[in-house]
């Protein structure tokens, strides 16, 4: 047997907020289900070493073939969505652990003379008021013993209560202190019936007043002297508090909302939706979708809600939604058409909603990179990703290396490229390059400058020539490093050099004339045997050299996936190259000037943009910035005039 699980997910894939988590079968079937105040920590718990699990657990994870998860906003939160999954899969490891298939409630008997509080799976006692269900029976007895403390009932069977008011002793229960109710002894049937109002009251709403009541009573039972009523008082408001604690909701329990969140980029979308009754998250639901076509928020907000309510589910009195659609209006008529009551659409931006909405959102956040990363690193995915770029390029082989290219300026100024290296669908970080160029018109200069330099090192030749690039170190090595010999007659493999690989393809981010720019440096550097392409972001489409139309690939498909993932990749690497520049920059060059601190820096830099255009401003400009007077701009423009 193995000692990895084989689905464990990565590191820092697992979120480390509150949750809920679900083991699976390879059938999909829920195996178990649990919640943890931390699901890294939590689920860490389950792929030690497997002989060091405790047996039931060993099986269970041996069994499973994925877990997943979602985050909620506390653990009283967790408690409720746990419960919700237990019922509704029936998981069998959650199953064995359970006094009975049913779930416990916490009952009130009004139907009786004298009603009784008690755990019961039972949901049909005539007469009774429940609260619940809990997912575990302790939690009810929890509940109770603390409420028995604010507000003192019976607890006694029945045929102890008979017993003892046929015969004017107190029941058993309440010869020890468990009972109080008249069996007891202690109260009057009418005195009871008053306090389980105030039990049944404060269980149902949650009311804070009573608290509020019962510190009242004991400041003015403290101030009359009478510290023994003071310290019950005191005892019921503690109790209070802690039921407080333990049962808090999401929403008020008059609450019944949908909450729909939608995390999406070109080619995917994430859907969480929070279903929300009584106040109490009932439901959770999430899924992800590849994108037909380009949608705003509003317009997967409305396909979602179609969806949806169109398959036979009620919609509730509000549907709490990121964004809403452009005909809310008529998404609000057809819902309270299916409901039979008016239905509201809320973008909720503030309060507990809109906190709910937060919630949701990190979910499906959470779930989209997820789905992007498992992806990618799948290998049938990623073969046949690069068996379709191959296909739809007509190259003679597939792409197992791959580089991309994009640059990144600042109102023109700060100009800097990236160059990202996928090799077999994955990224390569080690042979990633970062380009400065000193100068250019436009971005296509831009690339075809860069891709000259890159380009140099496949020359014809056994040298390489020097590429010029950002790195120290970017020396010439087209040829492939010999091994070390060392004297023991061992072999010492010797590192990749920079460039040292040749690629079967090279990706600009940009359509036609950044196309057009890269096959000239192509063309010009002599190599041969490369494939060129580009990717226009808008409309996610190839562009190829020298051909009037673009190549479209099915938006689904993983070639489209792959080349937007490497097109992102270099996207990013630029932008963190080109924003460490501007900081050094600022750092190296306004920094040595006397009288000239972080502030007035960062005044400088948002007024001119760079340090490239501050040095061809006049003394007179440089003055007109807020808080440098004619002196320090004069001292300003000596300064990178110097430098310069």
């Amino acid at each position: 047997m193995a000692n990895v699980l084989s689905y464990r997910p990565k590191a820092g894939e697992i979120p480390t907020e509150p949750g809920v988590y679900r083991f699976r079968d390879a059938t999909s079937r829920v195996l178990y289900v649990g919640k943890a105040k931390n699901l890294r920590a939590r689920l860490s718990n389950y792929f030690a070493p497997l002989h060091t699990l405790h047996e039931r657990t060993r099986r269970m994870v041996t069994t499973a073939s994925s877990v997943e998860w979602t985050v909620v906003g506390n653990e009283v939160e967790a408690l409720q969505l746990e419960f919700t999954w237990i019922k509704e899969f029936d998981p069998p490891f959650n199953v064995m652990f359970k006094d009975d298939k049913s779930y416990p409630y916490m009952a009130i008997t009004l139907g009786e003379e004298a009603p009784r509080v008690l755990v019961t799976r039972n949901t049909k006692i005539r007469g009774a008021r429940y609260f619940g269900p809990y997912p575990k029976k302790w939690a009810v007895d929890e509940v109770i013993e603390l409420m028995i403390k604010a507000f003192p009932i019976r607890t006694c069977k029945d045929s102890d209560y008979k017993r003892a008011m046929a015969s004017g002793k107190p029941c058993f229960a309440g010869q020890i202190g468990r009972c109080f109710g008249p069996c007891s002894g202690k109260v009057t049937v009418e005195e009871h019936h008053a306090m389980v109002s105030r039990f049944v009251g404060f269980m149902q709403n949650q009311d804070r007043h009573m608290v509020g009541e019962l510190v009242q009573e004991m400041k003015d039972a403290s101030a009359a002297q009478n510290y023994e009523l003071a310290a019950r008082r005191r005892d019921q408001v503690g109790a209070l508090e802690a039921v407080l604690e333990k049962s808090a909701v999401v929403l008020r329990d008059t609450v019944d909302i949908d909450v729909f969140s939608v995390v999406h980029d070109e080619l995917a979308a994430a859907v969480q939706e929070f279903i929300v009754r009584g106040g109490r998250i009932r439901g959770v639901r999430g899924w992800v979708v590849d994108k037909e076509l380009d949608m705003s928020t509003g317009e997967l907000v409305e396909s979602i809600l179609q969806t949806v309510y169109g398959e036979g589910a009620t919609p509730p009195r509000e549907v709490v939604v990121p964004d809403l659609p452009e005909d809310a209006t008529a998404m609000e008529e057809w819902l309270g058409t299916l409901r039979g009551t008016k239905v509201r659409l809320n973008a909720a931006q503030r309060g507990d909603k809109a906190a709910l909405l937060e919630t949701a959102r990190q979910n499906a956040a959470h779930s989209l990179m997820l789905y992007k990363t498992r992806r990618t690193a799948d290998f049938t995915a990623r073969s046949q990703a690069l068996e379709d770029i191959q296909e739809a390029l007509d190259m003679a082989e597939a792409p197992l290396r791959m580089e991309c290219y994009d640059v990144s300026h600042l109102s023109g100024t700060n100009i800097v490229a990236s160059m990202v290296v996928f090799e077999d669908g994955l990224a390569r970080k080690d042979e990633y390059r970062r380009f400065n160029v000193p100068e250019s018109s436009d971005d296509t200069d831009s690339i075809y400058r860069v891709l000259t330099r890159r380009l140099a090192y496949l020359a014809d030749g056994d040298d390489a020539a020097d590429a010029g690039a950002a790195d120290a170190g970017e020396s010439a090595a087209m040829r492939e490093p010999e091994d070390d010999v060392l004297s023991d007659g061992t072999v010492e493999p010797t590192k990749r050099r920079k460039f040292a690989y040749r690629p079967n393809l090279l990706i600009v981010d940009g359509g036609q004339p950044q196309v057009a720019a890269a096959a000239r440096a192509l063309r010009e550097s002599g190599v041969r045997g490369i494939q060129l392409a580009g990717i226009a972001k808008r409309l996610e489409e190839i562009w190829l050299p020298d051909s009037d139309f673009p190549v479209i690939l099915p938006r689904n498909s993983e070639a489209l996936f792959l080349f937007q993932r490497i097109r992102d990749e270099a996207h990013r690497f630029a932008i963190t190259h080109q924003r460490a520049r501007r900081k050094r920059d600022i750092a190296s060059v306004l920094g040595e000037i006397g009288g000239l601190g972080p502030s007035r820096v960062a005044v400088l830099l948002k007024h001119f943009g760079s340090v490239a255009r501050l040095r061809q401003a006049s003394v007179a400009e440089i003055g007109e910035v807020h808080g440098i007077g004619p002196t320090l701009a004069a001292t300003i423009h000596d300064h990178l005039a110097s430098e310069s």
